[in-house]
């Protein structure tokens, strides 16, 4: 599977999952799969995708996880782990930050973003050792995102190429 495809199928569940929200006005919507009937003030768990078009338009507010904190303690976890070893992240910690990103002014999003490329370059860094190196392991598959896991096999297998065109194959 293509590395785009994979994690648009990902960020897919990842906007099927329910969501609190608080509702601004009473709403009542009847669609297809899906049907709320809400009062101001009132705050139920809806999909994902619906929640971000209501909270476009204003209607409701999403009650999520503040994912700035959850940056902050993943680059002070990477930090504390050292040149070699990862520290553990969500498997979908991408997709949301992608998300919650969305949702962003565009100067609060510029910030959060500079924090997010640096905690992607550190890890990126130690993948990219990992996977010339030796091969995917369960315990280290645990510690990865989705997207991380298919960029060390990425890696994984176009260092193998190299090293047999370079090296010759192992009799």
């Amino acid at each position: 599977m293509e590395f785009f495809e994979l994690v648009r199928i990902h960020t897919i569940g990842y906007r099927l999952q329910e969501v609190k929200v608080n509702f601004g006005y009473d709403l009542k919507v009847a669609a297809p799969e899906v049907s709320i009937e809400a009062k101001h003030g009132e705050i139920l768990s809806i999909p994902r995708w619906v929640a971000e078009v209501l909270s476009t338009e204003k209607l409701v507010e999403v009650q999520d996880t503040d994912m700035i904190v959850a940056l902050k303690q993943a680059v002070v976890k990477e930090n504390v782990q050292g040149d070699f070893d990862l520290s553990t992240s969500e498997p979908d910690f991408y997709i949301k930050m992608n998300s919650f990103m969305q949702r962003l002014p565009q100067q609060d999003r510029d910030k959060v973003e500079s924090m997010l490329n640096s905690l992607i370059r550190k890890r990126q860094g130690k993948i990219i050792r990992l996977a010339d190196s030796s091969k995917m392991t369960t315990e280290l598959a645990k510690k990865l995102t989705i997207e991380e896991r298919a960029l060390f096999d990425y890696i994984h297998s176009k260092s193998a190429e190299f090293k047999k065109l370079t090296i010759g194959e192992r009799k």
